[in-house]
């Protein structure tokens, strides 16, 4: 599903952290060895048919290399 974040992501908890994240050989091989750590928040979301949602998103940050691999967990209302 695609989608576009609008504005910044709120409520940010850090899920797992390095041999604890299962996909950790994949991020390494696509994007590059870091410190690799799961991450989810709530933010303000424009899906691809144009509606405003919030929305709880999950991703896969490193020190150097960003935010990576975006996706939707939850969606909370739409409008």
């Amino acid at each position: 599903m695609y989608f576009e974040v609008v504005g910044e992501i709120q409520e940010v908890e850090i899920i797992a952290v390095r041999l604890s994240i299962q996909r950790l050989s994949f991020l390494q091989a696509r994007y590059g060895e870091g410190r690799w750590r799961k991450l989810k928040g709530t933010a303000l979301v424009r899906l691809e048919d144009g509606r405003l949602c919030r929305a709880e998103l999950h991703w896969y940050e490193a020190h150097g290399i960003g935010r990576r691999a975006f996706k939707i967990k939850r969606l909370f209302e739409h409008s």
